[in-house]
């Protein structure tokens, strides 16, 4: 029998089960990987008091990590919200004494609906402690504004140089979606000297939460698989354009991609993928 590969996502949960852990998972079955996880925070409105997020300790953040590793090890190892300096200081430490094939890095900054994910002292060490260990990044707009010192980024043009940029914090790969935008949705990747532009068409529906979650875990699916990040992207992207073609919800509140979309209904349409140089931007 051969074991699938072992995928750890440590982020925050959703109680709606649209995004965070319960939408890695879901992926993560989908897509025939072994998934585990650490839960960093609860991320669940109270309806008295409106704290929204809930934070684990350190120490229940080390204990489930320890025992993940204990009992199954890890191939590949996705990141979510962490939220404060602290628990990114505690996640870079964890892994630096552990073995894994694969890191990709969601730097989950800004929620669905514009909800601040992470403490602004935070966004330093992130940068600095984290993402350089990363095989990729995977930053939305507002996200790879917030990286690059608040920069504007409103057209594709705008997506590349990002990427760009990016690439000089010292991760081996930049993903930049460019789903926020007008248009088709368009995502830029860049390798450090080449940049692989992917599209698909844009689905009119508000159901996409999760959507960015379950792109990055579909990524860490894929890698852990063997493929190559190129195609473990596109395959990815292809994967969510599915899931966010099928969105759906139970009520007036903005609702999930539907993870098993493409289990059900095959895949919406190829994505379109081009390649440039850095030199042609």
């Amino acid at each position: 029998m051969t074991l699938p590969a072992r995928v750890m996502t440590i982020a925050g949960s959703a109680a709606g089960g649209s995004a965070g852990i319960q939408a890695d998972l879901k992926t993560f079955q989908e897509l025939d990987v072994y998934g585990m996880s650490v839960l960093t925070a609860i991320v669940s409105r109270h309806p008295k008091t409106d704290k929204n997020v809930h934070l684990q300790t350190i120490e229940a953040i080390e204990a489930q990590f320890a025992t993940a590793i204990k009992q199954v090890g890890v191939d590949g190892i996705k990141i979510g919200m962490l939220f404060s300096e602290e628990i990114i200081k505690t996640v870079a430490g964890l892994l630096e004494d552990t073995s894994y094939k694969y890191l990709v890095v969601d730097p989950v900054m800004v929620g669905k609906m514009n909800s601040k994910l992470l403490e602004d002292e935070a966004i330093r060490t992130l940068m600095e402690q984290l993402v350089p260990m990363a095989t990729i990044i995977t930053p939305n707009v507002p996200e790879a504004s917030l990286l690059l010192n608040g920069r504007d980024i409103d057209s594709v043009q705008d997506l590349k140089q990002a990427a760009i940029d990016l690439y000089a914090l010292g991760c081996q790969n930049v993903l930049v979606k460019g789903g926020r935008l007008d248009g088709p949705a368009v995502d830029i990747l860049f390798d450090g000297e080449e940049l692989t532009v992917l599209e698909a068409p844009r689905i009119d529906t508000v159901n996409t939460s999760g959507a960015g979650c379950t792109y990055s875990a579909a990524i860490t699916a894929f890698l852990t698989k063997g493929y190559s990040v190129v195609e473990a992207v596109k395959q990815a992207k292809g994967f969510v354009t599915t899931a966010i073609k099928h969105g759906f919800s139970y009520t007036d509140i903005v609702g999930p991609t539907y993870h098993a979309a493409e289990r059900k209904y095959g895949k919406a349409q190829d994505i379109k993928i081009y390649h440039m140089n850095k030199g042609d931007v």
